[in-house]
């Protein structure tokens, strides 16, 4: 008994030195991410509509 409440002790004061980001972090991350996703999406469809083209005028 007295390991976990020695670990649930621990536990505790190891979460008090976390630091969590703020509202605005997440959302700048989240908007960040978003648009990176974005662009590598639009990326791969021009190279993907290229050379589908490029096959397509092959065969």
């Amino acid at each position: 008994m007295k390991k976990l409440i020695s670990y649930y002790r621990l536990s505790r004061e190891e979460l008090s030195k976390v630091i969590f980001p703020t509202k605005e972090q997440v959302r700048n991350a989240f908007i960040s991410v978003v648009i990176v996703v974005t662009i590598i999406a639009l990326f791969l469809a021009l190279v993907d509509f290229i050379l589908g083209s490029f096959v397509s005028s092959i065969l």
